[in-house]
């Protein structure tokens, strides 16, 4: 384990925490709230911080896949904590658990939120709440790696594996640090594109930019009580398109800017993605049309849900908790499929789905031909034997931790429909679920332990489970 390169990675990450706390201090000046303070405070912390772990020069600095995951780890840790403390000190969320969880779910792109009054907390706090959402979308060790001159060997291929979702991760170019470049570019250029649009619908600056970032990086925290219930149409249909995009796997819009369509438009992930939102829609649409006015209401709705579920955004405009059994199924259902890999969005991602079902069938036609040799597929290119033994570890430690979280939150005597969705929201980086944490409620009312578990879950879910699990494996501390 290379101890010098945790420490000096932790450090950068404070640094970094510290030019991004400069933003929402921004917003107070611009307010005149006292929360400024707060900020000023962690960043001046951050920042002297950061200067004394990074001082020192790293000899070692090579890593490998566990040095990688440790890093990733850590830092996700130390970025909530030191997130969490604006909170605390400026007295919005007094409690440093309610505070964490927040924060958290910020980083993760869950949304889901322990706020009963969204609308009493300053701007300088709702622009964090958003603004954590977009860094944590793309990942920050990413956007570390494509601006900070770091010669870490191949350090940065085993961080880039960690932090960003989905089970096949490579280089756009053969050099990691244009990939994570190109990355953001394509990031940044996109959440631009959706401000500017939601300006031209009339949407004031601020609402256009923290809904951008909730967008972009699929997170769902709210600025209003009800969501975006109070949005026109307009803004809202804005929104829908953009979490659909923001969920598809970043590759595709790197071929298209490469002038390569055909290899684009011939990626099975998204043609599935783009399948799973359409049949959802079109089926819900059916079901809820007694609530709606009209069959246009009815589609409007179904289709902001639907896309802000299966790109584990978490955004509302109804509350679909009071819908007819087999819509609340299906958005249930695709909770657990979620985005496309490599994109913002969360959930066991499509590709994984795929790969799945196309290796439970080779297992069928093992049995009926045992002579026959077949190999999984993935865009007319044959899976390694180890890429689809990955995906199946994945699903059996995803269903283990699953059933442990769900287990420990139900000590606080909670329905099993509130439960089980509370877990699958926090597992899946989703936010709302159904019932007492539905679209019309929150965390609050868990215990501080289920909210530990909670919080657990949300950084598991966003990590891909392995970065966290290797901290509890004795094996990992040793040199």
């Amino acid at each position: 384990m290379n101890y010098g390169m945790i420490v000096y990675m932790l450090g950068w990450i404070c640094l970094f925490e510290a030019m991004f706390m400069a933003l929402p201090l921004m917003v107070a000046v611009i307010y005149q709230e006292p929360a400024g303070w707060a900020y000023l405070m962690v960043l001046v912390l951050c920042a002297v911080l950061g200067l004394l772990l990074t001082r020192r020069k790293v000899k070692n600095r090579k890593i490998y896949g566990r040095d990688g995951l440790v890093i990733v780890a850590f830092c996700w840790i130390v970025l909530s904590i030191f997130g969490a403390a604006p909170f605390v000190i400026s007295g919005d969320i007094p409690s440093f658990t309610d505070a964490l969880f927040e924060t958290i779910s910020g980083f993760t792109t869950t949304g889901s939120s322990i706020l009963n009054d969204v609308e009493a907390l300053s701007r300088a706090n709702l622009f964090w709440r958003s603004f954590t959402h977009w860094i944590g979308g793309m990942g920050v060790l990413v956007f570390i790696l494509a601006l900070l001159p770091i010669k870490a060997g191949g350090a940065g291929m085993y961080i880039m594996r960690a932090e960003s979702p989905g089970p096949r991760v490579r280089k756009l170019v053969p050099k990691i640090k244009t990939t994570a470049m190109i990355l953001y570019a394509i990031y940044f250029g996109m959440t631009v594109l959706q401000i500017i649009l939601m300006l031209l619908a009339g949407t004031p600056l601020f609402d256009a930019m923290v809904l951008s970032f909730g967008s972009a990086g699929t997170g769902g925290f709210a600025i209003k009580n009800d969501g975006l219930a109070s949005y026109t149409n307009l803004q809202q249909a804005i929104v829908t398109v953009a979490m659909i995009l923001f969920g598809v796997n970043f590759n595709f819009y790197y071929l298209l800017l490469r002038r390569k369509p055909r290899q684009a438009l011939a990626c099975t992930e998204v043609w599935a993605y783009l399948g799973i939102i359409a049949a959802s829609i079109l089926v819900i649409t059916i079901q809820v049309l007694p609530r709606f006015e009209t069959v246009y209401q009815a589609f409007h709705h179904t289709a902001f849900q639907v896309s802000s579920i299966i790109t584990t955004t978490g955004y509302s405009t109804a509350d679909f908790n009071e819908w007819n059994a087999l819509s609340k199924t299906i958005l249930v259902l695709i909770m657990f499929v979620g985005a496309c890999a490599g994109s913002t969005g969360g959930g066991i991602k499509v590709s994984r789905i795929i790969i799945l079902l196309k290796g439970v069938r080779k297992e069928v036609m093992r049995v009926c031909h045992p002579r026959s040799i077949k190999k999984v597929k993935m865009d007319g290119h044959s899976l390694e034997l180890e890429a689809v033994h990955s995906v199946y570890a994945f699903v059996i430690i995803y269903i283990c931790i699953f059933v442990v979280s769900l287990l420990v939150i139900t000590l606080d005597e909670k329905d099993l429909v509130t439960n089980f969705t509370a877990v699958a929201a926090t597992i899946n980086n989703i936010g709302p679920g159904l019932n007492i944490v539905g679209p019309a409620g929150n965390f609050s009312s868990f215990s501080d332990l289920s909210k530990f578990v909670l919080m657990f879950d949300m950084l598991a879910g966003r990590l891909e489970l392995l970065p966290l699990l290797v901290l509890f494996v004795p094996s990992t501390w040793k040199k």
